[in-house]
């Protein structure tokens, strides 16, 4: 075993590619990663949650189409000008700090040709004696402990690729990668293998990733040496399968936390919902409405 403390994990990186097809027509001229939570986008959840668990470089994967997300986190002067004009000053705030969250890059990934091929994308901003966070767009985590910041923490004590864990209803695995395993303590597991998307009667668990990771060199090596997995795509699930069967140790982390799926429009709407009674401005005003519907 090392002796030596692990480099502390300063960058993470967001996958933000996919054409967002379960939410058309809303996305057809704008990235899905852009749908407003109230007054949010959905990517600054995840940027936001990132900063809060020490990250300081964010790197993104993106596609045709995603321009907007670049512009979201730049500096715009027209806008902040014009704020100033009007003595706006609580709104320039705002706009002012999304650019000072973090250092951000962009990669591109050409063709969409899985999610461990994206990753592959931004390998080379990524030193070899570093590991990295990583968040896929749909999975925002409502926690006192940021979600990443977990993940960090299991990473700092086992010193191996780190998958987050939730638990869902047994109906609902087939949605996902699903995770079998030993515990090792109440939040831990050492990871045996990974059933990707199985039927309900075939899944060894009820436990899934829904997105966060920490992965080390040594699943970039494993990523680089594969052609295609199992579906014809370079997956970050198949990776895990391939360092599993090797002996390679990788461990899952249950993530803390109200897990705020955005996949798709119900639960996109259920995050609304849950962050619109949060909010100061419209909170009040929300839970009086829903208290009053007749259903």
């Amino acid at each position: 075993m090392q002796t030596n403390p692990p480099r502390k994990i300063k960058k993470a990186i967001l996958p933000v590619a996919g054409f967002g097809t379960r939410f058309l027509p809303a996305t057809k001229a704008q990235p899905k990663e852009m749908l407003p939570i109230v007054d949010k986008p959905v990517v600054q959840y995840l940027v936001e949650e990132a900063v809060a668990a020490g990250i300081e470089e964010i790197i993104f994967v993106t596609g045709r189409g995603k321009r907007a997300i670049e512009d979201h986190f730049d500096v715009s002067y027209e806008l902040e000008s014009t704020l100033v004009e009007k003595n706006k000053h609580d709104l320039l705030d705002t706009v002012q700090k999304i650019s000072g969250l973090a250092r951000f890059s962009y990669v591109r990934q050409p063709v969409p040709l899985g999610d461990g091929h994206a990753l592959l994308q931004a390998a080379h901003l990524v030193d070899d004696d570093e590991s990295v966070a990583v968040v896929f767009g749909d999975c925002i985590y409502d926690s006192a402990t940021p979600a990443i910041g977990q993940l960090i923490e299991a990473y700092e004590e086992f010193r191996a690729p780190i998958i987050g864990m939730a638990s869902v209803e047994h109906s609902e695995v087939s949605k996902f990668g699903v995770i079998d395993g030993k515990p090792v303590d109440e939040k831990h597991w050492k990871i045996s293998r990974i059933v990707e998307k199985p039927k309900s009667e075939d899944a060894p668990s009820s436990v899934v990733a829904p997105g966060k990771y920490i992965i080390t060199r040594e699943v970039f090596e494993t990523l680089f040496g594969m052609n295609h997995g199992k579906s014809g795509e370079i997956r970050l699930a198949d990776a895990f399968e391939r360092m599993l069967e090797n002996g390679m140790p990788i461990y899952g982390r249950m993530l803390e936390g109200q897990w705020l799926d955005t996949g798709d429009k119900f639960n996109f709407l259920r995050t609304t919902i849950h962050f619109g009674l949060k909010h100061p401005e419209v909170g009040k005003k929300l839970r009086d409405y829903l208290k009053g519907l007749e259903l």
